[in-house]
C-alpha cells in the first residue's frame, strides 16, 4: 500500500505542477494507422493528416499514430510533416481501413556553407538575429490578446506489467493494477487511466499592467479520488498551461527552465544547423539544440525559425531523466506558433507529455498528456482592469454538456482508445483499494476526514492530541461543515480538554459568503483556550504543523485567552483585498506577570496582572498577479508568479484601564524572483511601530523556533519568547541554487541535491515608557518574568543547506551571529548559537 500511496502522490504532484491532451467529430468512415520515418522506422509526431479536397483532418500523436473519422471520404489521404516530403495515399471506399505510411526526408537541403574566421556553426548567426527580434514577436509585447481555448489532460498509471529481475514478482500494487480494466499506451503496454479532463474556455491576457482571466465555459472531469469538479476545472484550464519560449525562462512543473531562444541561449545551450525545409508556406531553418551540461535543468530539442522574418514557427523540446526534476523520467513540450494581425506570434497548439519516474524498482510509473489549442485570436483590444477579476471564473452552466457538444468542440478526432479510456476511469475509481488510496491522499492534504453523509468533516488531525507541561494530555475534537451542508455557510467548532489542568477549552465560528464576484465574506468566531506568548495563529501563518508541535513539551509563559472576532473581507479589485474586523480579547497569565496601571483612577491597583482589549483591525492586501481558485465557499491561493505581495495592517485599540487608545502599524512584503541561471531568490521584508504604551504581551514578539525542524517564516535559532520591541524592521532571504553547484560534481550530481543559502535579520527598539511599564515584582512580591530587548545590534542568523535529499528532506546548518550569550535573567531560556534543522515535503 505504501508504494501505491507514493505513486498516487507523485502523480498528483505532477498534475499539480502541470496537467492535460487531444480530440472532434464522430463519422462513418474511419482511417487509422501509424506514420513512420522511412530510414529509422520511428514514429513521426505531429504529422498533418487530411482528406484531399475537404477540411477534415487530424495530426498524429507523439508516437506517429493517428485516427481520422469523417463523413465525406475523398479519393486520397494527404500526409505532411515538418522535414518530410508530403505524400498522397489512395483511399478505399470502405468503412474502416488502416494505412501505415512511411515518409521520406525532405529533399530541400541547405546549400553548402563556407565558414570563415570565427563564424562557427551558422545556427548561431540565425539564433543571434532571432533573439534580437524577440520584442517584435513576443506576445508579452502586445497590449492584449484573447482567444478561444480547448484543453485536455489524460493521466495513466503504467509500467506495472513490465518484466522484473529473475525470481522477482511484481509488487502488490502492480499485481492489483494488472487486474484492473486498462487501455493500451503508446508502446503497446497496458495502462490504467486515472484522470481525464476537458475544458472549453475563453482566455484574456492584458499586458502592462499584467492581467489574466480565463472564463471556463464547459468542463468535464473523470478522475480517481477527486470529487470536486469545480476546483479541478479551474486548475486544468489554459491559465496554468502558458508556455512562452520568448521569455528568458519557461515555467513548467514549478521549475524555471531556460528558453533556447531567451537571453541566456548562448550561455546554456549549443546549437547545430540541420536543414532548411517547408512548414506550411514558410521556408524555415531547422536547428537542433542541447544543454552544454547534460545534468543542467535545460531543454534538448529542435527549433524551426522562419528564414525571412526570423520568427518562431515550431519548437520541440525535451527534458531528460538526468535533469534536476523529481519524479519525472522525461518531459516533452511541443508547440506550433502562428503570426497575429499585429505581427507578434502566439502558440496555437501545445502538447506536453510527462513520463514519471518509478518511485521504487517494483512500483509502477505514470504518464500524463496535455493538449491545448487556440483559435479566434484577437489582439490589442484590452478590457477594463475590472473585467479581469476574478482571474478564473466558471460559467453558471459549465457542467451542462453532452457528447455531441464535445464532438464538435474538440479540434481533433478522438480515437477509439481514447473513448475507451474515459469509460475505464469510471470503473477504476470504484475499486476499493483505489478509493481508499484517494481518501488517504485527501486526508493527508487537507487534514480533515469526512464523516459519512453527515456533511461534517472531523479534524484537523494534527491537533487531535498533544502533551505539555500545563495541560498534561490534551485531547481535541474538531468539526466543520462541508459544501454538502451549504455553499454559502461554513461552520467550525472544537472542544479540548487537558488532564493536568482539568479545564475545558472550546472554539466556534461561522463564515457566510455574501458574494462570489467580487469575493465578499463575513465571519464571526469565539474561543477560549490556552495560548503561549510568542506563538499564535496570526504570526505563525500557514505552518499548521509548527502550531501543532508548539502544543507539546514545556510551555513557558502560558496564558488563558477568551477572544471574539467579527470581520468582513472583500476583494475590491484585481489582487486588492480589504478586511475590517472587531476583536475583543482577555489576557489571564498562568505565569509570573504584572504591569503598572495605565489608569488615572486612584481606585485602580497600581500593579495589575490581567487585562481586556478591544481592537478595530484594518488590513489591506495587494497581490496583483496572485492566482486564486474559488472552491464553492472558500478560496485557494496558488501564490504570486512575478510580483510581490504587500500586506498592511492597522490596529486601533482600547485598553481596559487606559484613558488613551493605542495604535499598531505593520507592513509586510513578500516576493520571489529569478536570478537567471543562478537560481531563485525568495525574500520578505517587514516593519512595524506601536507609538503607544502597552504591556509587553501586546508589543511585537518575533516568531522564534525551538523545534528540531526548520520553519520558513520563523527565526530558527531564536527562542519562542526572547525579544520584545515596539518598533522593528526585519528581512528574510533565501536563495535556492537549484542544483547549479552539485550538478557539476560528478560523484554526487546523480543525487539531484540542491544547495541553498539563507539569512534572517531582525532589529527592534523599545521606548522608555514601555520598558519601565513592567515591575520587577508583582503585588505579592513575587519575581516577575522579564524579557530581552535589543541593543544597537540586530539579531542575525545565516544558514546553508541541502535540499531534495531522497526527493523529500532538506537539511539546514544555521549559525546565530549575534546575541550568542544567554541573558542574565534566569527566566529567559539559554540561546543556541548553532543547530542542524530538518524539514520535509514532496516537491518536483
Amino acid at each position: 500500500m505504501g508504494n501505491g500511496i507514493r505513486l498516487m502522490t507523485g502523480l498528483w504532484l505532477v498534475l499539480a505542477g502541470l496537467l492535460p491532451q487531444a480530440a472532434a467529430a464522430q463519422t462513418t468512415f474511419t482511417i487509422s494507422g501509424r506514420i513512420t520515418d522511412a530510414s529509422t522506422n520511428e514514429g513521426v509526431p505531429f504529422t498533418a493528416v487530411s482528406i484531399k479536397g475537404t477540411t477534415s483532418g487530424t495530426t498524429s500523436d507523439v508516437d506517429g499514430k493517428y485516427t481520422l473519422k469523417v463523413k465525406q471520404l475523398g479519393d486520397s489521404l494527404l500526409v505532411a510533416s515538418l522535414g518530410y516530403q508530403t505524400r498522397a495515399v489512395a483511399l478505399k471506399k470502405v468503412a474502416d481501413q488502416q494505412l501505415d505510411i512511411t515518409l521520406q526526408p525532405a529533399a530541400t537541403k541547405l546549400q553548402e556553407v563556407k565558414v570563415y574566421g570565427k563564424g562557427g556553426d551558422p545556427a548561431y548567426r540565425v539564433l543571434r538575429q532571432a533573439v534580437a527580434r524577440t520584442d517584435q514577436f513576443n506576445p508579452d509585447k502586445l497590449s492584449a490578446y484573447q482567444y478561444d481555448s480547448y484543453t485536455k489532460i489524460e493521466a495513466y498509471v503504467n509500467e506495472f506489467s513490465k518484466p522484473r529481475k529473475p525470481n522477482r514478482k511484481p509488487g502488490p500494487v502492480g499485481r492489483l493494477l494488472g487486474k484492473l480494466p486498462s487501455v493500451t499506451d503508446e508502446n503497446g503496454n497496458p495502462a490504467v487511466p486515472v484522470f481525464i479532463s476537458e475544458n472549453v474556455s475563453e482566455l484574456y491576457q492584458r499586458n502592462q499592467p499584467d492581467y489574466t482571466k480565463e472564463r471556463i465555459l464547459k468542463s468535464q472531469v473523470r478522475a480517481v479520488g477527486i470529487t470536486d469538479g469545480s476546483l479541478v476545472s479551474q486548475f486544468t484550464g489554459a491559465s496554468f498551461q502558458q508556455y512562452n519560449f520568448y521569455r528568458n525562462f519557461v515555467r513548467v512543473l514549478q521549475k524555471d527552465i531556460p528558453s533556447p531562444i531567451g537571453q541566456s541561449w548562448q550561455t546554456i545551450y549549443t546549437f547545430h544547423m540541420m536543414d532548411t525545409t517547408m512548414v506550411g508556406n514558410a521556408t524555415v531553418y531547422e536547428i537542433d539544440f542541447e544543454p552544454k551540461r547534460e545534468t543542467d535543468l535545460a531543454f534538448t530539442g529542435t527549433v524551426w525559425i522562419d528564414t525571412l522574418s526570423l520568427g518562431l514557427v515550431q519548437i520541440e523540446t525535451k527534458v531528460g531523466k538526468r535533469a534536476n526534476i523529481n519524479f519525472v523520467d522525461e518531459l516533452r513540450i511541443d508547440q506550433e506558433w502562428e503570426s497575429t494581425d499585429a505581427g507578434a506570434l502566439l502558440p496555437v497548439r501545445t502538447q506536453v507529455v510527462i513520463d514519471t519516474d518509478e518511485v521504487t524498482a517494483r512500483s509502477p510509473g505514470a504518464l500524463v498528456h496535455f493538449f491545448a489549442s487556440a483559435k479566434n485570436i484577437v489582439v490589442n483590444q484590452p478590457k477594463e482592469p475590472s473585467f479581469y477579476t476574478p482571474s478564473i471564473e466558471l460559467a453558471d452552466n459549465y457542467k451542462e454538456t453532452s457528447a455531441e457538444f464535445w464532438q464538435n468542440a474538440r479540434p481533433e478526432t478522438m480515437s477509439a482508445e481514447q473513448y475507451r479510456a474515459m469509460q475505464v476511469v469510471d470503473s477504476v475509481r470504484n475499486v476499493p483499494f483505489i478509493k481508499f488510496t484517494g481518501e488517504v491522499l485527501k486526508l493527508g492534504f487537507n487534514g480533515y476526514q469526512p464523516l459519512g453523509r453527515s456533511n461534517l468533516d472531523f479534524g484537523p488531525l494534527l491537533y487531535t492530541y498533544a502533551f505539555n507541561s500545563v495541560e498534561g494530555s490534551r485531547f481535541r475534537v474538531g468539526l466543520r461543515t462541508n459544501t454538502g451542508f451549504s455553499r454559502r455557510w461554513v461552520f467550525t467548532g472544537y472542544v479540548a480538554y487537558g488532564t493536568l489542568d482539568d479545564r475545558f477549552k472550546y472554539g466556534i465560528g461561522g463564515e457566510f459568503v455574501v458574494k462570489r464576484k467580487p469575493w465578499t465574506v463575513i465571519g464571526l468566531s469565539h474561543k477560549y483556550d490556552l495560548e503561549r506568548l510568542g506563538i499564535s495563529a496570526e504570526n505563525a501563518g500557514p505552518s499548521s504543523f509548527f502550531l501543532a508541535y508548539s502544543r507539546f513539551g514545556t510551555i513557558r509563559r502560558p496564558y488563558l485567552q477568551e477572544q471574539t472576532f467579527s470581520y468582513i473581507r472583500k476583494e475590491m479589485g484585481r489582487g486588492f483585498t480589504q478586511m475590517i474586523g472587531l476583536r475583543q480579547q482577555s489576557f489571564d497569565p498562568q505565569f509570573a506577570f504584572a504591569f503598572k496601571s495605565l489608569s488615572n483612577d486612584p481606585a485602580d491597583p497600581a500593579i495589575q496582572r490581567t487585562y481586556n482589549t478591544t481592537e478595530l483591525v484594518w488590513e489591506t492586501r495587494f497581490a496583483p498577479d496572485e492566482i486564486i481558485l474559488q472552491n464553492d465557499n472558500e478560496r485557494l491561493s496558488f501564490g504570486a508568479t512575478r510580483k510581490p505581495i504587500i500586506t498592511f495592517r492597522y490596529n486601533f485599540g482600547l485598553f481596559c484601564n487606559s484613558p488613551q487608545p493605542y495604535h499598531k502599524f505593520t507592513l509586510d512584503i513578500r516576493h520571489s524572483l529569478r536570478l537567471g541561471v543562478l537560481g531563485r531568490t525568495t525574500y520578505s521584508i517587514g516593519a512595524g511601530i506601536i507609538p503607544s504604551t502597552l504591556p509587553y504581551p501586546l508589543l511585537f514578539i518575533p516568531l522564534g523556533n525551538e523545534s528540531w525542524f526548520r520553519v520558513d517564516n520563523a527565526f530558527n535559532l531564536m527562542n519562542y519568547f526572547e525579544f520584545v520591541s515596539d518598533k522593528y524592521v526585519s528581512a528574510m532571504i533565501e536563495h535556492n541554487f537549484e542544483g547549479l553547484l552539485f550538478n557539476r560534481i560528478p560523484a554526487i550530481r546523480r543525487l539531484k541535491w540542491r544547495t541553498l543559502a539563507t539569512a534572517k535579520v531582525y532589529y527592534g527598539g523599545l521606548s522608555q515608557a514601555n520598558a519601565t511599564l513592567s515591575p520587577t515584582v508583582d503585588e505579592k512580591g513575587n519575581l516577575v518574568q522579564g524579557f530581552r530587548t535589543f541593543s544597537r545590534m540586530p539579531y542575525v542568523e545565516v544558514g546553508y543547506g541541502i535540499d531534495n535529499i531522497f526527493k523529500l528532506f532538506r537539511v539546514d546548518a544555521i549559525h546565530r551571529l549575534t546575541y550568542r550569550t544567554s541573558s542574565l535573567d534566569p527566566t529567559i531560556k539559554a540561546v543556541t548559537p548553532f543547530a542542524i534543522k530538518v524539514s520535509a515535503w514532496l516537491s518536483l
